[in-house]
């Protein structure tokens, strides 16, 4: 990486270049910028303005989403901020990602972008303020560490409201705007700090909570798009458990970094990145249920599991979990443990239909693992009703069987408890389905050969009008079938 990045403000610089004497950053290597490589830099570029350019693919969706929001706040002035840039160390940045709200109301996905919706006396007029491309005349381009000439080219104002179909402006100017407007705001806090700030006095807690709850409950129900692009998710997560199948033996000789690493590169070919952190958890640490520092042994014998999404390039992610033999053979105690999972799963995938409530196919699953529980002597003379009466299956459960799916990997997580837990399931609701049974290492009320196994299985499923979808059922989840799957591939 160049170590010469010069300014951070542009227009300072520019003005301390006219004075004889450019401010750079601590210990760069050249004294200053000369008037004549000022003047030079300034001509001798050819127009890249791009023309007949397309809308994005999902620009009618992006529209149908900013009028059903434009109908539940009428006459208000409505604010969604992308976000910042956030630092990682010093002067390095991590890699941007804009804010779910803003990415689904426009298709954007460029730091600094804002969305407002003002009101009119029918609806309200979208505006979306940009970040134009990087000016030539006073040097950003290639002075600013932002500019051009370091990080690449943005898309001009004209461009983006081509490809977005939504009028755009230049972000510069909204604190201004914002400052001075009147009439009841609200904003989508936590991504833009200049914005929070230019909206202080006008704006309340209260009522900026109410759009993000809206804007969790919009998610609820996916479009077309939506689906297509979970499906794309869950098909390249599946390339990926191909790779990381077909470099065990690397893995083993490795660490669980190199089943991290084969993952992430099927991401970033196929998709944006990955959309939560993989967990690569093998042997005992199976046992933990977010184990993402991903750095233990992976041994033949053991168990890997492996809990892992591709996230598409407009942003929406798959979550699939599958337990793994490492060594392509699930022992007795193993496929014991794994068929009550996978039996635990398929109870649970069946609840998943039109009309039956979010919780269905979390009870239908634990009552599955309670049975098995109870069965191998685990809760003493306890009955299963009584075992999910006092919740004790939890000890080696611990989560809930699932979770809404979308743009992020805990989709609409702020939707209302009524509409999301205590809610009824509908067509278009995406959902993960995901028992396990997780045995400690130093877990003294089990037998000893449990501990240290951990089993969990994931799918992602799509309510459909006449009961559902398995959007990630090309990777197999019956024992027999990961055994022939895992040997096929192997070779």
């Amino acid at each position: 990486m160049s170590e010469e990045l010069i300014p951070e403000n542009p227009e300072q610089e520019t003005e301390e270049n006219e004075a004889g004497a450019v401010k750079q950053r601590k210990n760069g290597l050249y004294p200053g910028v000369s008037d004549e490589l000022a003047e030079n830099m300034k001509s001798g570029w050819a127009d890249t303005e791009l023309h007949g350019l397309r809308p994005i693919a999902q620009a009618e969706h992006t529209a149908a989403r900013r009028a059903a929001l434009s109908a539940r706040f009428p006459g208000e002035r409505l604010v969604i901020p992308a976000g910042n840039l956030k630092t990682r160390s010093n002067d390095t940045e991590y890699a941007f990602r804009a804010s779910t709200e803003y990415a689904y109301l426009t298709g954007d996905q460029t730091q600094d972008g804002v969305l407002v919706l003002e009101p009119t006396g029918s609806g309200h007029e979208a505006t979306l303020y940009l970040l134009p491309r990087s000016d030539r005349e006073n040097g950003e381009f290639w002075l600013d560490g932002q500019g051009e000439l370091w990080v690449g080219r943005r898309n001009s104002l004209s461009e983006a409201e081509q490809l977005l179909n939504i009028p755009a402006k230049d972000v510069r100017e909204l604190t201004a705007v914002l400052t001075e407007a009147t009439g009841p705001v609200r904003n989508v806090r936590g991504h833009d700090a200049s914005v929070e700030a230019a909206l202080t006095d006008k704006v309340t807690a209260e009522r900026d909570e109410e759009l993000r709850v809206y804007l969790s409950e919009a998610r609820l129900v996916k479009d077309a798009f939506e689906i297509a692009e979970l499906q794309k998710a869950c098909d390249a997560t599946a390339r990926g458990f191909e790779d990381v199948v077909k470099s065990l033996d690397k893995a083993e000789a490795t660490s669980e970094r190199f089943i991290e690493g084969t993952f992430f590169l099927r991401a970033r070919i196929e998709g944006n990145d990955i959309g939560y952190a993989s967990i690569c958890a093998a042997g005992p640490h199976a046992t933990t249920l977010h184990w993402v520092r991903n750095d233990g042994d992976v041994r033949a014998g053991e168990l890997l599991l492996l809990d892992a999404g591709v996230e598409t390039n407009d942003l929406y992610t798959a979550d699939v979990t599958r337990t793994l033999p490492i060594n392509g053979t699930f022992s007795p105690l193993q496929r014991k443990i794994y068929d009550a999972v996978y039996e635990a799963q398929e109870a649970g995938i069946a609840a998943v239909k039109p009309g039956a409530t979010f919780r269905d196919f979390h009870d239908a699953s634990q009552r599955v693992l309670a049975e098995n529980l109870v069965a191998w002597g685990l809760l003493g003379d306890l009955d299963v009703d009584k075992v999910l009466e006092l919740g004790l299956q939890r000890r080696w459960t611990l989560h809930g069987t699932g979770h809404m799916l979308g743009m992020d990997v805990h989709d609409c997580a702020v939707a209302r408890t009524e509409a999301y837990v205590d809610g009824v399931l509908e067509p278009g609701v995406c959902l993960t389905v995901e028992p396990g049974l997780y045995f400690q290492a130093d877990d003294l009320t089990v037998p000893e050969e449990y501990r240290g196994i951990g089993v969990r299985i994931e799918d992602d499923i799509l309510v459909t009008e006449d009961g559902n979808r398995n959007l990630s059922d090309t990777l197999p989840r019956q024992a027999d079938e990961v055994e022939a799957w895992m040997a096929r591939l192997k070779g």
